[in-house]
């Protein structure tokens, strides 16, 4: 039965709750040709000196006597980079689980299968208008992006200009996970992923939902608060449910269209959903 995210960040471990979900995924994949986030398995070569010994494929070695590397067509070219929002609505929570909590799981989890096949990864931020980088491509990538998951602190709103971000400009093929709510004043988030698709890179795009952002099932009245502004509104939740349900399906509708563009992937996900469940949907959809 796949991890729930309660139970998952409850162990207060990042690693361990990401090795668990990959953990999982490896085994709701099996026998896919493509196994991992961005990486195809393609044959197997001899092991070499330098060669990181956790490609080595043991239970092959077991039936040989031969030290094999699994090593596929993509690793030497593609570069992973991981983009988390942490402007402040996701501090949103639903049953004790935030969303950028379950966020910092599912990138966690990314890049454990990430780091298992030796692809390149990054960490970066977007917050307040900026783009930050947390944790670059190279020695130790992996250790650096758990750590920068673990220290990410959500705040403030997402301004977007119509400012370019220098350090995304690549000539070689990279993937771009991003993981945010979308939720938007105008149009920024569309502008933002506007700007960095192209055909050099896929974009895959997970958004966080909760149920009752979707559902809005609540009685009585309640105080609402704008978690990037801090604004609060006092609301009978029965006067308004309809109106809420109606907008926020058409937004999600519009939110749709605008991203069926080339090379975007937009999944999405609610915090009661198994975090392995999400991604192996995902995985073997690609």
């Amino acid at each position: 039965m796949p991890h729930l995210a309660a139970d998952l960040i409850k162990l207060n471990n990042l690693q361990l709750a990401g090795k668990l979900v990959s953990e999982e995924l490896w085994l709701g994949i099996h026998g896919s040709r493509r196994s991992g986030v961005g990486v195809e398995f393609e044959q197997y070569r001899h092991y070499q000196p330098g060669d990181d010994p956790k490609r080595i494929d043991w239970k092959l070695y077991a039936r040989t006597g031969k030290h094999q590397v699994r090593e596929s067509a993509t690793e030497s070219s593609l570069h992973i980079r991981f983009l988390l929002d942490l402007s402040g609505s996701m501090n949103y929570a639903e049953q004790a689980i935030s969303r950028l909590d379950y966020a910092r799981i599912l990138l966690a989890s990314l890049a454990y299968l990430g780091y298992r096949q030796g692809d390149a990864m990054s960490l970066y931020a977007l917050q307040e208008g900026t783009l930050q980088t947390i944790a670059v491509a190279g020695k130790q990538a992996f250790q650096k992006i758990l750590f920068g998951l673990e220290k990410a602190e959500a705040r403030g709103e997402w301004r977007n200009g119509a400012g370019t971000f220098p350090e995304f400009y690549t000539r070689q093929k990279e993937m771009l996970v991003f993981v945010s709510d979308l939720w938007q004043v105008g149009d920024e988030w569309i502008d933002f992923i506007k700007s960095i698709a192209n055909p050099r890179r896929e974009v895959v795009i997970f958004q966080i939902l909760g149920d009752q952002e979707m559902e809005f099932d609540l009685k009585g009245f309640y105080r609402f608060q704008d978690l990037e502004t801090g604004r609060e509104v006092e609301l009978e939740a029965d006067a308004v449910r309809e109106t809420f349900r109606q907008n926020a399906t058409k937004y999600l509708d519009d939110l749709e269209e605008a991203l069926r563009l080339p090379h975007v992937h937009l999944i999405r996900a609610r915090l009661s959903d198994p975090i392995a469940v999400v991604l192996r949907d995902f995985l073997v959809k690609r």
